[in-house]
């Protein structure tokens, strides 16, 4: 199941809108992945980390104060086709660009796409990789 990770200044979202950024980043990766009616084990285990940082946390060589966003998407192994990593990275720079209700934000998102090694992804005290995967997906079709 994809992991987030997105990390910005504390001020850069509104008060109050995590759960929004959450449910919406979730979503995007597992539509990008595929899922087209995720189920219960997809959406309890498709997480989002919001890291709030001190706006002094975020440097860059032009300002000590950078609203620059880091949105890190970890997913199991070959989950992501090359079209689902750019449907993807556009879902999140306007994710991130709409609710931080900043138009230019899209320029200083940056979204980084990284996958799991094989074997690489545990959940359960299990190291899953393709073959683990695979019989959660049949597992999953013979419930439906």
């Amino acid at each position: 199941m994809p992991m987030i990770d997105v990390y910005a200044a504390a001020d850069l979202f509104p008060a109050g809108t995590d759960r929004q950024l959450g449910e919406e980043l979730t979503l995007a990766v597992l539509r990008a992945e595929g899922v087209a009616s995720p189920g219960a084990f997809h959406l309890n285990n498709t997480a989002a980390y919001i890291h709030r940082m001190d706006s002094a946390a975020v440097q860059t060589a032009a300002t000590a104060l950078a609203r620059t966003v880091r949105v890190q998407v970890v997913t199991p192994p070959a989950a992501l086709s090359r079209d689902g990593q750019k449907q993807l990275v556009r879902e999140v720079t306007e994710i991130v660009t709409k609710i931080s209700g900043d138009p230019t934000q899209a320029g200083r998102t940056w979204v980084l796409l990284t996958e799991a090694a094989e074997g690489g992804w545990g959940l359960a005290g299990t190291a899953f990789g393709r073959e683990e995967f695979g019989a959660l997906v049949a597992k999953a079709r013979a419930a439906s």
